[in-house]
């Protein structure tokens, strides 16, 4: 075999493993043929990422699509990018800082005041805070303030209007961080709920997405009957603007974008990342189900800490006084 007969062997094969690796990467889809049409569905954090990628999928299958979002000058670039991909002339771009509880309480506000329905709301906005610990408006520790508290103080905002449009569902990303955002496998630190003994953005983060998994366990226990469903989700490890090697780990430009790069390569693209949310946005199949966990379109159990029903019950009631909402959530 000639040398350039054997340098076409290997490429080749090197091709057919890459391929074979990006589907095994790609993991579960889903297969729901399912339509939105006459449905509508909030999307926060809908201007990038996975979020994007369920909004253009949504918008596809005929759902009013509400793109709530921080920084609306941005977002109109991926509504415009959204509307042409699909056609659809159902998305709306709505102003949401979820490191805000007032704008939450606003946000809120013009949606029980203009939206007749909302049969599916999906928690997707994240963020990692930086390598310092980082406050929000009110106080709170950004990373937390905004993947936990931020959505959980929408999502009781919004209960009236989910049950009122029942059958209706709750999707919240969370991420297979909660499984050791520490060392050791420890229970939801409630002493360090703010960062307030130690930070790491890790810990932070890690903590963050554990609290996402206990809030949707517990909701979904208050709503039992309601018509009104809760799930969280691992997406995987998908290449969004989250993780910034430069931002996070005090990289040099030009090496964090090298990285990236590489990252990219053995990470779910956005709309791989999607599919699970979408699935439990939409799918036939998990009608009905609630207070589950789903990794690749399929359920599986989250992390022992995960499961804690004393932690959920008691991060739910620290929440609910945390976000002023008091006697409200005494009974949803």
């Amino acid at each position: 075999m000639n040398s350039l007969l054997k340098l076409g062997v290997i490429i080749a094969m090197v091709g057919i493993s890459y391929r074979l690796l990006r589907v095994f990467i790609a993991g579960g889809v889903c297969t729901s043929k399912a339509r939105m049409s006459g449905k509508t569905v909030i999307i926060t954090g809908a201007n990038s990422g996975i979020g994007k990628a369920t909004a253009v999928d949504l918008a596809r299958r005929g759902a009013r699509v509400i793109m709530a979002c921080r920084d609306l000058e941005r977002s109109k670039t991926a509504l415009n990018y959204i509307v042409k991909k699909t056609g659809s002339s159902s998305v709306i771009l709505k102003h949401l800082n979820l490191a805000s509880m007032k704008s939450i309480r606003a946000f809120a506000e013009d949606i029980n005041t203009n939206e007749a329905k909302l049969h599916v709301l999906i928690n997707n906005a994240a963020l990692m805070s930086g390598r310092e610990r980082e406050e929000a408006e009110d106080g709170l520790e950004l990373t937390m303030a905004v993947n936990h508290f931020g959505h959980f103080l929408l999502t009781n905002l919004l209960l009236d209007l989910l049950k009122k449009s029942a059958p209706s569902r709750v999707v919240v990303v969370a991420s297979i961080a909660h499984h050791n955002y520490m060392e050791t496998r420890s229970p939801f630190r409630f002493d360090n709920m703010h960062s307030e003994i130690f930070y790491t953005l890790w810990e932070a983060y890690g903590q963050s997405k554990l609290a996402n998994i206990l809030f949707t366990r517990e909701l979904a226990r208050r709503l039992s009957g309601s018509g009104v469903t809760a799930n969280s989700l691992h997406p995987g490890i998908s290449k969004t603007g989250l993780f910034n090697f430069t931002r996070h780990f005090g990289c040099p430009e030009n090496i964090g974008n090298l990285l990236s790069r590489v990252t990219t390569l053995i990470s779910k693209t956005a709309e791989e990342g999607a599919q699970t949310v979408i699935h439990l946005a939409v799918s036939e199949e998990v009608e009905g189900t609630t207070g589950k966990y789903f990794v690749d379109c399929k359920e599986q159990d989250p992390a022992k800490t995960a499961q804690d029903d004393v932690a959920a019950n008691r991060l739910w009631h620290t929440s609910a006084e945390l976000v002023g909402l008091g006697i409200m959530t005494k009974k949803v």
